[in-house]
């Protein structure tokens, strides 16, 4: 098969490896670019995830599903994903060409904007796959945003983000090596609380586990082995072991953290900034994720003025 008819593909877009030669981080979503086989992965995906979304899913994310109106015969534009979502909590789905550095992804968090892959994985992956796609975007992100609290626990998780680049910058230039071991653990920190909260979250609804993370609530398999596996470990969240606690992304997780509801998440992001600022994220422990100079560079490049 002609590389151009992959259409949108993951790893195999000609549209998408010409905006990132081109340096364009923000883009439109080319719908007519879709092949069948795109239209049908999202369709084979939805339907294999459905049944497992009525019985494990969190309330509001079913709630959000229903209100996003998502189809589950053809992938969503963006822009009408916006139309229902706007007036609910003001976020957008915003269209990426890929990696966003860590800083500017969580501050588009912070000005209510959610950075979306645009691709869709292969159809012969369906299961799992390391990078995001638009199915793990709209699918397993976005319905959670229509609902305000939520969406307020990603706006602070911003600021927060915003305060450790704020910090960095203000940080004694003597010793840069030091200044960027310190930063690097910031952002380790506040990767792995983003990690096991938002991305593989877990939450009591009544005396049942629900899920809420966004890893979880997009894969079929893993949806399920979260909730009902002896082998994953399931504890109640606690600070210092979320920012502590390496993860692997390319299989199953199997330590899980759980909350009480997003009010208590939001108590957790409240005490994440006030560790920020009293040093307890300069020294985290070693190990993934490991962070790339585009990370680091975004933090001490911020533009914070405003």
């Amino acid at each position: 098969m002609a590389t151009a008819d992959f259409g949108l593909t993951t790893t195999k877009a000609p549209f998408i490896e010409n905006a990132q030669q081109n340096g364009e981080m923000f883009i439109h979503q080319p719908y007519e670019l879709y092949s069948e086989e795109n239209q049908d992965t999202w369709r084979r995906l939805y339907q294999q995830i459905r049944p497992k979304w009525e019985k494990y899913a969190n309330k509001k994310f079913m709630e959000g599903v229903e209100t996003l109106m998502l189809d589950p015969d053809n992938i969503p534009k963006l822009q009408d994903v916006n139309k229902y979502l706007q007036p609910m909590t003001r976020f957008e789905a915003k269209a990426v060409s890929g990696y966003v550095p860590a800083y500017i992804f969580f501050d588009c968090l912070r000005q209510r904007k959610f950075p979306t892959t645009i691709t869709i994985r292969d159809g012969k992956k369906l299961e799992y796959l390391p990078e995001p796609d638009i199915f793990h975007d709209i699918a397993g992100h976005v319905p959670m945003h229509t609902d305000q609290r939520f969406a307020d626990v990603l706006v602070r998780f911003g600021e927060v983000a915003r305060q450790a680049a704020l910090r960095a910058q203000q940080m004694d230039l003597s010793d840069e090596a030091a200044r960027d071991k310190i930063v690097e653990s910031n952002i380790r920190a506040l990767a792995r609380f983003f990690w096991f909260t938002i991305e593989f979250g877990l939450m009591r609804q009544g005396d049942d586990l629900k899920v809420y993370g966004s890893g979880l609530l997009s894969s079929s398999g893993e949806i399920e082995y979260c909730i009902e596996s002896p082998k994953v470990q399931r504890y109640p969240i606690q600070l210092e072991w979320v920012i502590n606690q390496y993860f692997e992304i390319y299989h199953y997780q199997e330590l899980l953290f759980i909350v009480d509801s997003f009010d208590h998440l939001f108590t957790f992001v409240d005490e994440l900034e006030v560790w920020l600022h009293q040093g307890k994220l300069d020294n985290t422990s070693g190990g993934e994720p490991k962070i790339n100079p585009e990370d680091l560079h975004s933090f001490l490049t911020a533009e914070l003025e405003g």
